[in-house]
């Protein structure tokens, strides 16, 4: 089970709750209506607020992305930074309120792809291994955070 990239971020919350506040769509549309809803529902158990959530889901998607373009190493990435797919990589809540990454058929096909082969990391001649991610999320006073690693199985 080898790893094949590790991702760190952390945001400033005021800061993100002032983007997710300005007039238009601001940061609300890099996010899927399962992670607002989410957001506001762990705001309101909490008495917290959704900002702080959702700066911890945002810090989460980076930290997504970090680890998979350290997983690309020298390879071409098939995104830039304008057509990375934010909302359909979702950092969603399990029953038991763990983070989880959530990415569709489409999305993970093409992270896959780009990452395993049919030799070296993908298991060898004509074995296909799977990605699987890791992540945490934490956040204290104005600060949030997470962390992603891939591996491949």
């Amino acid at each position: 089970m080898p790893i094949l990239g590790l991702g760190h971020d952390v945001v400033d919350v005021k800061a993100f709750a002032e983007q997710l506040n300005a007039p238009g769509e601001g940061a609300r549309r890099l996010f899927s209506a399962r992670e607002l809803r989410q957001a506001v529902m762990r705001g309101r158990a909490k008495n917290d607020g959704e900002a702080v959530h959702l700066a911890a889901r945002w810090a989460g998607k980076e930290a997504v992305l970090k680890a998979w373009c350290e997983a690309l190493g020298d390879r071409p990435a098939p995104y830039t930074l304008d057509d990375f797919p934010w909302t359909s990589i979702e950092i969603l809540d399990d029953s038991h309120g763990r983070p989880q990454v959530a990415v569709p058929d489409a999305v993970r096909a093409v992270l896959e792809s780009s990452v395993l082969s049919l030799d070296g990391v993908g298991g060898g001649p004509g074995r296909r291994r799977a990605l699987i991610w890791h992540i945490s999320l934490s956040h204290d006073g104005p600060i949030a955070s997470a962390v992603a690693m891939l591996e491949s199985r």
